[in-house]
Formats: structure tokens, C-alpha cells, sequence
């Protein structure tokens, strides 16, 4: 029985190609799309040409779609603009809203697809997203800004299993054997190694400042406030300390870092902007995840316009502006915004 056509949107690597594989045996009309993200040197051949391998296997239709220019401007100016500001963004939400489950819908439509599907670890019953079954590969996170409207188009085939089970799929299939062990893609598509050195290409980032204390005292110097992330507690010199000292706040009109011990991280209550919900709430109590790999904890939540008030229940450390919070109601998740 054919369940309608669904977009694959295809990397060339495992989990989005047995993610194809699965929703043809559930009879699909499948077809695949590799977006051109960026202009890394060698990836887009690379991984196309994977993409291409896993269509001929199953006899789909993969389709290359250049992305570059819309993900320049929605997502990698973000992330540049953003750390320029002494923010901590985080493309991946961006990318999702705007890219992935943004305009790759809008391809979906061009071809007649009703459905669109990725390789993410997550479940989608149309109303809402949870958690996956694999807690460690959970990227329900991530998609917390994307549009509610999308929602009933999006189909995730690996919600419900674990990563080496994945692999062990792929391997038992020959022409895909090798997809089972290569190596992983890292989170941020477009940085190689650290991400300082995307923004070395674009402005000067190691100008020596001052590193001061929450008085506003002077205590130590720092090589460039672009460096750091809030919580980092190395790369910085604090005259005569003695207990370690992480970074507090960022304020890059002087290029200063605000630096003190561990406690004075705690956060208890915070304002998030940029709200997205999938279903109208104004006061509610759920739980909270300040960063990907952080727990979520309980708090009270009050929505106001566009922005909310987040009251914990219990404190977190090391909260950073331009970060995402997530929402949860135990494995659903209601949504997300940006910490301000």
C-alpha cells in the first residue's frame, strides 16, 4: 500500500539512509534531497555522491538542492553576528527552523510530497515532539523552534530505535557496509575544529583585554573576549587566585570577561525571547533543558508576547545568553526560546 510521497533529506550518512531504507519497506514513495549547506572544500562531493549510492540501491530519485545562500544568511551570519555580540548561539535550532524544516518543506511541495523525513532521534505524532527511545542520540532539542505547522508533514523512522542497531542494519547490507562505520558528523556542520576559527575569518579575535570581577574590579587579563563561552574556566589569568575561576558574563562593547568561583554561576530565574510553543500556554510548570547536554530541570514558566519568565525549581550553572531553552512535559516537548 503506498502511504503518499516523502522527502528524505539525505547527508550520505547512516542514520538518513536507513531512515530512507525504513520508510520504503513501510511503503512510502520515497525520494531523497541533499542540501548544499555550505562551501567546506570536498564535503558536498563527497557526501552527494554517498547520497546518490543509497538512491541507486533503493531506485529513488535524489535530488542535490543548493542551500547555501539562504543557510548564509539565516544561520551562518547568526552564529558570526551572534559571538560578535558575546553571545552563545546555537545554528543547529536555526538551521532547523529555517533550513531543514523550512525551506526543505517548501521543496517537498514543489515535488508533491506530503511528508518530509530526516534521520533525527526523535518521535513525531503530528501534534508533537518527544524524546527518542536512545536517550544518547536524543536530538528532540534541537527541533523546539521549529514551526507547529510543519508538524503533521514530519516523519522520524528512528525514533524508536537505538544507534548500534542502526549500524548493525547498514552492515548487513552490502553496498552499505561501509556507512555503518564511518566516522560521525560533528554537531555544527561548517566548523572543523573549534569554532574560533570561523570567526578568525572574519574579524580580529585575539585583542588582550581585561578580565574583571562582578564588582567591576580589574583582576586579570584575557587574550580576546571572542575566546569565551560562559562557564569556561581556562584561557584567562586572575591576579593571586586561588580557588578556580570560570567566566561569569561577556561584555563586548569593552572587551571584558566577567569572571568568579563556581557558585555565583547559579542561576534561578531567567527571561527567554523568541518564543515558540506547540500549543497555546501562558503559565505553566514543566521542565527545562538550558543546553543540549544539560538535564532538564523542573520550573514555572510564564509567557508574556513573545518573551517568557522562567522561575527554577532548582538552580542550573553556567546559563548563557543566546542559548536555547527547551521546554519538556516529561518526553513531549512543548517548545523552546532563546535565553536572554
Amino acid at each position: 500500500m503506498n502511504k503518499g510521497k516523502v522527502l528524505v533529506g539525505m547527508s550520505g550518512g547512516v542514520d538518513s539512509t536507513v531512515a530512507a531504507i525504513l520508510l520504503q519497506k513501510e511503503g512510502y514513495e520515497v525520494e531523497g534531497v541533499y542540501m548544499k549547506l555550505h562551501h567546506k572544500p570536498g564535503y558536498h562531493e563527497e557526501n552527494y555522491e554517498k547520497a546518490q549510492q543509497v538512491g541507486r540501491y533503493l531506485g529513488i530519485q535524489v535530488h542535490f538542492y543548493d542551500l547555501s545562500e539562504a543557510f548564509n544568511n539565516d544561520v551562518y551570519e547568526y552564529f558570526v553576528e551572534s559571538y560578535k555580540e558575546g553571545l552563545t548561539p546555537n545554528p543547529c535550532v536555526i538551521c532547523n527552523r529555517t533550513i531543514k524544516f523550512g525551506k526543505m518543506v517548501e521543496f517537498a511541495d514543489s515535488i508533491g510530497a506530503k511528508y518530509v523525513a530526516t534521520g533525527h532521534y526523535l518521535k513525531c505524532d503530528g501534534q508533537y515532539i518527544y524524546a527518542a527511545e536512545d536517550l544518547n542520540k536524543d536530538q528532540s532539542y534541537f527541533l523546539c523552534e521549529v514551526k507547529k505547522e510543519v508538524l503533521p508533514r514530519l516523519l522520524f523512522p528512528l525514533g524508536s530505535w537505538l544507534k548500534d542497531d542502526v549500524k548493525a542494519l547498514a552492515a548487513k547490507i552490502e553496498v552499505l557496509k561501509d556507512f555503518a562505520t564511518q566516522k560521525e558528523s560533528t554537531e555544527i556542520c561548517f566548523v572543523e575544529n573549534s569554532y574560533d576559527e570561523i570567526l578568525a575569518k572574519h574579524m580580529e579575535i585575539d585583542i588582550p583585554g581585561e578580565t574583571v570581577d562582578s564588582e567591576g574590579n580589574v583582576v586579570g587579563t584575557h587574550k580576546g573576549y571572542m575566546h569565551y563561552t560562559i562557564g569556561k574556566r581556562r584561557g584567562f589569568f586572575v591576579n593571586g587566585a586561588h580557588d578556580p575561576h570560570f567566566v561569569l558574563a561577556i561584555e563586548p562593547e569593552k572587551n571584558q570577561i566577567v569572571v568568579g568561583t563556581k557558585e555565583k554561576l547559579e542561576v534561578n530565574a531567567f527571561e527567554v525571547k523568541q518564543i515558540n510553543l506547540f500549543e497555546a500556554l501562558t503559565a505553566f510548570d514543566c521542565e527545562v533543558k538550558v543546553r543540549y547536554r544539560t538535564k532538564a530541570v523542573p520550573c514555572h514558566v510564564k509567557i508574556e508576547g513573545e518573551s517568557a519568565s522562567i522561575i527554577l525549581k532548582e538552580p542550573v550553572f553556567g546559563l548563557a545568553k543566546g542559548q536555547i531553552a527547551a521546554f519538556y512535559d516529561g518526553d513531549r516537548l512543548l517548545g523552546g526560546g532563546v535565553i536572554c
